[in-house]
């Protein structure tokens, strides 16, 4: 499975941007979506922007990712509980 993150772009020079999430920066192509300005949230997947979202869907994008985070990481951790305790997942 693949996943496509939103960025928020920091720099842009020609083909290339840096996106920035989560205080985390990636080196981006932005030959797909050649009008981005600094700014601009885009959707990437494999190192290229893909799609231009406004602030509102990438903000919405972002909160789900998070949500899928958390959840994942409890449920490690109810996981490792239960091993620990000697029941079965």
């Amino acid at each position: 499975m693949c996943l496509a993150v939103p960025l928020k772009l920091v720099s842009v020079s020609g083909t290339d941007a840096v996106g920035e999430v989560g205080g985390i920066q990636r080196e981006v192509s932005i030959m797909m979506t050649p009008d981005v300005k600094v700014g601009d949230y885009v959707i990437v997947h494999a190192g290229f922007a893909i799609q231009v979202l406004d602030q509102k869907e990438a903000e919405e994008n972002l909160e789900l990712l998070r949500q899928i985070g958390n959840t994942v990481e409890v449920k490690r951790e109810e996981v490792q509980a239960r091993r620990k305790a000697g029941k079965p997942d």
